[in-house]
């Protein structure tokens, strides 16, 4: 468990002889990434923060994601930090509707966050409040190869039409249009949420997600009706369910597939798999309903505030903090991710530059199938789509088997 560093009461009576202004408190952070970068990012943030503020005592714990994730259901009743890292949209709705999260739309206000993190707001609202504060993002869309696209005569698809055109033409030559590796399940949960973003919009998706609408919805089903224009085709590869991410790269990277579905993150596999820029590039999902203001899958890190937290006034400072466009700009240069705050700078990566201008522009953020739905829906959810995509006569009776475990889960 997280351990507060208390004062003694001799440091009191130094301070109160001496005249030395008080300590503003002891400030508790959890954080919830212990890989290299997302580590070395925080803690260069916080040593930051703690020499623009050397009256306020920080104390750090970090932990594993996975393991965060269930540590936060415990902590948040009992020994709650001052700050902890969680995640917006659905997934701090439970924590939000428990009362376990401070409102922190004071500090959005104070901030002007409203118009500097304004492409997460909506991810980061409920109930016309504000709950926490973002520092990162990435974004998700279709990474293909240009130079087969140049040797076939494809242009980036733009609409539905010209992305199925693209993958006739691609198949017709014997390179397979889409790769795709589900073994994971959540590969094909990106695939779902970018048609159905592009065919119902941003409010469906978290209607669905939020348990509000059925997977039989008509809404629903004619996703799935899309969805079958690409594997009916044998748009994607063969054998996507016996495949990680990671095998599924290996068909992109030998140029016997053209594009993939799939985060920012999976750039440094084509490159360490030997392709270079002139050779991979990116565009958004294509549209689907004309008129459907384009919203975009954007994973998003944010830091929320307990309601049992101790030291609220430092930790609103925290928050301001790590929301000032310098902070962002070097945090997500360490981690090779996006800033939020549209007063940071990017790097000089391709990817990163499209990213940033895609997201900012975006109409609303999806925080992805398994962080916006619940665990137990999530899981239900992407292996209901796998099944899909290899069987797809079975839809019927995989919306209705979807529609019980909702029903379930939601109760």
């Amino acid at each position: 468990m997280f351990k507060t560093i208390s004062k003694t009461a001799a440091a009191l009576a130094i301070t109160s002889v001496l005249g030395a202004p008080a300590m503003a408190g002891d400030l508790s952070i959890i954080f919830d990434d212990l890989n290299p970068a997302p580590k070395a990012g925080f803690e260069a943030a916080v040593e930051k923060f703690k020499a623009a503020n050397p009256d306020i005592n920080v104390t750090v714990s970090i932990n594993d994601r996975e393991a965060h994730k269930t540590a936060i259901r415990n902590f948040l009743s009992a020994e709650a930090p001052d700050v902890t890292s969680w995640y917006p949209g659905n997934r701090m709705a439970p924590f939000v509707n428990a009362g376990q999260f401070e409102d922190v739309s004071d500090v959005w206000e104070a901030e002007g966050f409203s118009d500097s993190l304004a492409s997460t707001k909506s991810a980061m609202t409920i109930d016309g409040k504000q709950w926490g504060v973002p520092y990162t993002y990435y974004q998700w869309g279709m990474y293909y190869r240009s130079d087969i696209f140049a040797e076939h005569g494809i242009e980036p698809p733009r609409n539905w039409e010209e992305l199925l055109a693209a993958s006739a033409k691609l198949k017709e030559a014997g390179i397979t249009p889409i790769t795709i590796g589900t073994k994971n399940l959540w590969p094909a949960a990106g695939v779902f949420d970018y048609l159905n973003l592009r065919t119902n919009g941003y409010d469906v998706h978290n209607d669905l997600t939020a348990g509000k609408i059925k997977y039989t919805d008509p809404r629903i089903v004619a996703v799935f009706e899309k969805w079958k224009e690409l594997v009916e085709p044998g748009y994607f590869i063969d054998n996507h369910a016996t495949m990680s991410w990671q095998d599924a790269m290996a068909a992109f990277i030998k140029g016997e597939a053209a594009m993939y579905v799939m985060g920012n993150f999976a750039v440094e596999s084509m490159r360490d798999g030997g392709l270079t820029n002139d050779q991979i590039d990116y565009f958004p999902f294509p549209e689907i309903t004309p008129g459907v203001a384009r919203a975009e899958e954007a994973p998003t890190d944010a830091f929320f505030i307990p309601a049992n937290a101790k030291n609220k006034e430092d930790a609103r400072k925290f928050l301001a903090f790590i929301a000032q466009p310098d902070i962002q700009t070097e945090w997500n240069a360490t981690i090779g991710q996006l800033p939020i705050n549209k007063n940071s700078s990017v790097g000089d990566d391709k990817f990163l530059q499209k990213g940033f201008e895609t997201l900012s522009s975006a109409s609303g953020l999806a925080q992805f199938f398994d962080r916006d739905a619940p665990a137990e829906m999530a899981k239900a959810g992407m292996e209901g789509f796998q099944e899909f995509m290899i069987k797809p006569e079975r839809l019927d009776d995989i919306l209705k088997r979807l529609d019980k475990i909702q029903a379930r889960v939601y109760k």
